[in-house]
């Protein structure tokens, strides 16, 4: 089982934010990790990741981004952007006294990694970009927004864990019941009234919905060379992402050409980091980052 601290800190806009917080062992202590999730997960969907790096000497601590998880909602949609989620983690490494750490950043949590660069650059070590980067693909977007934010109010964990599926078997197509009914598990809770309910704001999704949010931009492309040209980076590609497809990721190689690559076999967007050639390819990274 995962062991670790709840956190709460508070955003300098008055919101309540939530982390988990793993204590480093197993050897001698070295720079944290912080661990920022994807669109609509939270930091769940590191509780067999986390643990693993912590394992390495590392504290690890996982966000729940504003809106998802513990954190709190924000009343205003217009502050669910990348800007202000570095913000909050920029305030979150400034209360915990982080001064450098290691960010591992999956889809969303990659742009706001490169956020970061542009933002606060030394207080990023070194970074693992998971199956995102400054451009990414219409087909991966559409797919997205074909469900993010839409209302979903499953009458029982069977159904939740078929919504679950549903959603992710292109991209999954390896995962058994149990893993399902896992992933089903971290992305619904049961309210007051005992429905099953997301484990995000709709909110979230607005950008995304209205087409707000682009493939790529100018200030994506730069925060891009800013991460991968001054810190050692790691690209973590599934093999059928639809997000992150090969164009894509030709890109970012050909514009940062010390970056390095790992590629998954048999999954799509995104990597849960928790296969064999990522666990590799991510061990051997942090081995060489200090």
């Amino acid at each position: 089982m995962s062991t670790y601290t709840d956190l709460s800190f508070m955003s300098t806009d008055g919101l309540s934010l939530y982390a988990r917080d793993y204590a480093s062992h197993g050897g001698q202590a070295r720079l944290p990790v912080i661990c920022i999730h994807g669109l609509t997960r939270n930091s769940s969907d590191f509780d067999e990741l986390a643990p693993w790096i912590a394992g390495l000497g590392r504290r690890v601590i996982a966000v729940d981004v504003r809106g998802r998880g513990k954190s709190a909602r924000d009343p205003d949609p217009s502050h669910y952007n990348p800007a202000t989620y570095a913000g909050d983690v920029i305030k979150l490494a400034h209360d915990l006294g982080i001064a450098r750490a290691v960010f591992v950043g999956t889809s969303m949590g990659g742009l706001i990694t490169m956020t970061l660069a542009l933002r606060r650059l030394p207080l990023i070590a070194a970074a693992v970009l998971n199956d995102v980067g400054p451009i990414i693909s219409p087909k991966g977007l559409s797919r997205i927004a074909g469900y993010a934010g839409k209302a979903c109010a499953p009458a029982s964990w069977d159904e939740a864990t078929d919504y679950i599926r549903a959603i992710n078997l292109p991209a999954f197509p390896g995962n058994d019941d149990q893993e399902w009914q896992k992933w089903a598990r971290r992305a619904f809770a049961e309210n007051e009234q005992g429905q099953l309910v997301l484990r995000y704001d709709p909110n979230i999704a607005v950008a995304l919905q209205t087409g707000k949010l682009k493939s790529t931009s100018w200030a994506g492309r730069v925060a891009f060379r800013r991460l991968a040209h001054n810190r050692p980076t790691l690209l973590v590609r599934g093999a059928l992402s639809d997000l992150m497809e090969e164009k894509e990721a030709g890109y970012m190689r050909r514009a940062a050409p010390t970056m390095l690559y790992a590629e998954v076999p048999g999954v799509g967007h995104a990597p849960m980091l928790t296969e064999p050639p990522a666990r590799e390819a991510i061990q051997q990274f942090l081995s060489q980052v200090d």
